[in-house]
């Protein structure tokens, strides 16, 4: 099974370029952020007619979160235990969620599509809710691990975090800024505590997945590497091969974002599940 992650940045500007992406590059599985539409608003017949169903979870022109599938999808979720919201107060005081997070189930492997929050910068208020974004999201992770050890799980998206300093194409540019802070790659430490690995760093240990459209910053390579597939141990026993397909930044109105693509080998599953007392242990 081949799946992977990809902020399209507007799903209707281009889905011509992404379901054409689709085809060429034989995706099983693809997990979309900022869709920036509504469910009424998305484009899903150009999928279908290329043999793919769709779920998504989108509330407005911000944000939203997709899966496109030619297997079929189960256990639909659109928010996890404890996600924290954002914004204005509703009127019973709670704030409102937004679209963000959705989680499937394809042949047996648990995979959630997140557009983790920006943060704006160092001291704004969505800087915080990043924060406690993604403590909650560990937290339930965590628990979701111990509950189902051996199915494996992976957490794909844009996490809006360059946990390394050679994620970004100079960290002095970036000293006072978001998404290398000491808080913000401690929140993504948490994941590879509780048993989370990158499971695409191995295969392709350089390179980017995110560069900016002002100031030419893809001509001059001055990039980001913030889009994740963080793997169980039992998904990245099924990973055999990854790549970041940098060209799909390239051409007509593209993505500032390019596709992270992981193969799995699935029948892995049933081998490894036959030989646990070989398995690598995630929990004391």
């Amino acid at each position: 099974m081949r799946v992977a992650t990809w902020n399209v940045n507007s799903i209707r500007a281009r889905v011509g370029r992404v379901v054409d992406w689709l085809v060429r590059e034989d995706i099983d599985v693809l997990a979309m952020q900022e869709i920036k539409c509504k469910e009424s608003q998305f484009p899903f017949e150009a999928f279908q007619e290329a043999g793919y169903d769709v779920v998504l979870h989108g509330l407005n022109q911000w944000n939203g979160v997709a899966f496109a599938s030619r297997l079929p999808m189960e256990d639909v979720a659109n928010t996890f235990t404890g996600m924290p919201g954002f914004g204005k107060a509703l009127d019973d005081g709670s704030l409102p969620l937004e679209a963000r997070a959705l989680g499937v189930t394809v042949d047996g492997v648990r995979l959630w599509s997140l557009y983790v929050p920006n943060g704006r910068a160092l001291g704004d208020p969505h800087y915080e809710y990043k924060l406690v974004w993604l403590k909650e999201l560990a937290a339930q992770t965590a628990a979701w691990m111990d509950a189902h050890p051996t199915q494996p799980l992976a957490l794909m998206g844009d996490w809006n975090i360059a946990p390394l300093d050679t994620d970004v194409w100079d960290i002095g540019v970036f000293a006072e800024s978001t998404h290398v802070s000491a808080p913000e790659r401690a929140a993504f430490a948490e994941f590879e505590r509780i048993g989370l690995t990158d499971v695409v760093r191995p295969l392709v240990p350089t390179g980017y997945t995110y560069w900016d459209y002002k100031q030419l910053r893809f001509p001059r390579n001055e990039g980001m590497r913030i889009d994740f597939v963080m793997g169980s141990q039992p998904f990245a026993d099924l990973v055999t091969d990854a790549r970041i397909d940098r060209n799909e930044r390239k051409g007509d109105a593209p993505s500032d974002h390019v596709p992270v693509v992981v193969d799995l080998d699935l029948d892995l599953s049933s081998e490894l599940a036959t030989d646990d007392d070989d398995r690598p242990m995630i929990f004391g």
